[in-house]
């Protein structure tokens, strides 16, 4: 574990629009930043990231935290393991006290693995820089057939795997890692002959993988023989820390030329990426020459909407961009697609050509889907109206997948005009097609944002919630409100009415008072961490003085933290008192509206816990094994519950009037 005072040094280092802004492009907007959320697909930015609270927030999916929760959100780490991230950014020593089993074994099969994998990247550039094998085999190829700078070959830290089957791994255990980890990630498999290691990617050039935050996820490895037996490329398989559908080759360092360009260009392979960035062309990445996911589209997604995909000129590569553009179409992504003159590929294309040159013929060359397919598919279709009536239908079937109408109706008219046919045909055909796709979900869609939208037209001031609240809401409802009250105002005072006399009150001192004298506590855990939190703060501060929020936005308990956020961000009251402004009715002060809700709400809550102990009690008298001292006592405190019933009952009745 953690001890306080490192976490307390990495939380007030941590830049939350640093850490955010390296997974998302945050635009800013007032004092807070704005993109779109990394946790769901969305076209209209509701992510919010507040640098003043150091907290972000997506008013779409809910999700929301600080700067650590976002990365074991967003990299399934462990709250450890996200502040050990944080606090290596920042160069901050972590102390750990000892850590429980289960913790221990967690923390370090994936660092273990990442150790691994880093070593590993090393050691292969080191075989590639320094042995004879490796200059002679490994850099003349990068060199000379690929035309790669030294600087290119040491920014993309290439490397060769020793010819010998299982030196690599002989070296590995000699240096202390571990066989299960050699194996996990993929590095090392057995030999079923004897059961000993032997290297994954022996004799072959390396090119290493990295995570969208750097560290290295996983290898590819080529041959340089010529033997057709042996398979081209060799890469790791899926592990812990490797999931390929996921990962974008190059993304690591392209994603702020993705961001400062607007639009990232998708090409095929390892040395389409190199090659182009060696020309000067930085916003490329690739899918590794696997095909293209939809997770890998959702995460360029969080850097730009806009893709251009190259590929090969040869029927191969056009087929291949053929397959790509209904995927990236239906993410709501913005497409279009350039073909390299055959026999052409980014590689060769880039190595033979200035950057400029490049630039200028992705510009000169790259067609929108709907340009692309009409003029690859037209000359094989003319004359022949099946052939014709297919392409339309290939058409048709693009067109469906874009998820906005605005954009849908501007490339059916130009499909009706390229192909020379019926707009209302396409019209139609388009919604079929959509219709047979998609199910039901656009029809939920709909149906969600239209409760939205009534949710706001209807929206009450905060008076009319509580009396929704005291027509039957659960216990979690009124615990959650007692401590939004809490968090939001737990500082302020209000004038309360006793009789008919003004009793200042603190919320703060009300809230505790009245359900510690009572031995209440909230049954939900994460609102009962929260009490506690602020009860400890605040007995140490006496009423009136301000618990800092940070206390809870940076709570070793993730889920509390989100609680935090989520009740701190919420703006129920700013929409309600809009709505009633504008009918021109009077909208109560934070503090008229204190004075009404706490007690209230608290009360309410108190009438809830003695409801359901009566309930209970009056289920144990009809049990048949109860003594006759047992129903006593029963009845002896089912008296006592009726008669705080009746006095709740009252101090109800006077609140409401």
């Amino acid at each position: 574990m953690i001890d306080p005072e490192t976490v307390d040094r990495i939380y007030a280092a941590a830049n939350i629009v640093d850490i955010v802004g390296d997974y998302v492009t945050l635009r800013r907007k007032g004092v807070n930043y704005v993109a779109c959320c990394p946790f769901h697909n969305e076209k209209t930015p509701s992510f919010v990231v507040s640098p003043a609270k150091g907290l972000y927030k997506c008013f779409g999916c809910g999700k929301g935290g600080n700067a650590v929760t976002f990365l074991m959100e967003h990299e399934s780490l462990t709250y450890p393991e996200a502040l050990k991230m944080v606090a290596k950014r920042y160069g901050i020593e972590v102390h750990e006290k000892e850590l429980s089993e289960e913790e221990v074994r967690r923390n370090d099969d994936r660092e273990s693995m990442f150790a691994l994998n880093g070593w590993a990247a090393e050691y292969f550039a080191n075989y590639l820089h320094h042995e004879a094998e490796g200059m002679n085999v490994g850099m003349s190829y990068f060199r000379r057939t690929r035309g790669l700078t030294d600087a290119t070959i040491r920014k993309f830290g290439l490397g060769f795997c020793p010819a010998k089957g299982d030196r690599m791994s002989q070296d590995a255990l000699a240096a202390g890692y571990k066989r299960e980890f050699l194996l996990s990630t993929g590095l090392s498999l057995v030999s079923e002959r004897d059961g000993a290691l032997y290297d994954r990617f022996r004799d072959r050039v390396i090119f290493p993988v990295h995570n969208i935050s750097g560290r290295i996820v996983a290898f590819g490895g080529r041959t340089l023989r010529t033997d057709k037996a042996v398979a081209k490329y060799q890469n790791s398989p899926e592990s812990e820390i490797y999931s390929k559908k996921r990962e974008l080759y190059g993304l690591y360092f392209a994603k702020k030329a993705i961001q400062q360009l607007n639009f990232a260009i998708l090409v095929e392979g390892y040395l389409d990426v190199i090659s182009m960035h060696q020309a000067g062309i930085e916003n490329v990445v690739s899918s590794s020459g696997t095909s293209l996911t939809t997770e890998q589209i959702r995460l360029l997604g969080r850097f730009t909407k806009n893709i251009t995909v190259i590929y090969d000129g040869d029927p191969a590569g056009i087929h291949a961009s053929l397959r790509g553009i209904d995927m990236i179409l239906k993410e709501g992504m913005n497409v279009r697609v350039v073909l390299l003159p055959e026999p052409e590929d980014p590689d060769s294309f880039a190595r033979a050509h200035t950057s400029d040159e490049v630039q200028e013929y992705i510009r000169a060359n790259e067609q929108d889907f709907l340009a692309f397919k009409a003029r690859l598919l037209l000359k094989d279709a003319e004359g022949d109206p099946i052939r014709k009536a297919a392409l339309i239908g290939d058409m048709v079937q693009s067109i469906a997948q874009i998820p906005d109408a605005i954009q849908r109706s501007v490339f059916i008219k130009e499909c009706a005009r390229i192909m020379d046919i019926d707009e209302q045909i396409l019209i139609s055909e388009v919604a079929r097609k959509r219709l047979t796709s998609s199910g039901d979900r656009e029809t939920d869609e709909f149906l969600r944002r239209q409760t939205v939208q009534r949710q706001r037209e209807t929206a009450q001031h905060e008076v009319e919630y509580v009396r929704h609240v005291e027509a039957g809401s659960s216990f979690e409802a009124l615990e959650r409100e007692i401590v939004k009250y809490l968090l939001k105002f737990g500082h302020c005072s209000f004038d309360f009415k006793e009789g008919r006399e003004m009793v200042p009150c603190n919320v703060a001192e009300v809230i505790f008072g009245e359900l510690s004298d009572d031995n209440i506590t909230f049954r939900n855990p994460v609102y009962a961490k929260i009490m506690a939190t602020y009860r400890a703060q605040w007995e140490q501060t006496g009423p009136g003085v301000e618990v800092p929020v940070r206390l809870f936005l940076n709570h070793v308990d993730p889920e509390v933290c989100n609680t935090a956020v989520d009740i701190l961000t919420a703006d129920d009251n700013y929409v309600a008192s809009e709505l009633w402004r504008r009918k021109e009715v009077h909208v109560e002060s934070e503090a008229e509206m204190l004075a009404v809700g706490v007690p209230k709400a608290v009360t309410l809550y108190k009438s809830k816990v003695i409801d359901s102990l009566i309930k209970e009690l009056n289920a144990r008298l009809a049990d048949d094994t109860l003594s006759d001292a047992g129903l006593e006592e029963v009845l002896r405190r089912l008296d006592g519950y009726n008669r705080v019933k009746v006095q709740i009952a009252r101090k109800l009745q006077r609140l409401i009037l």
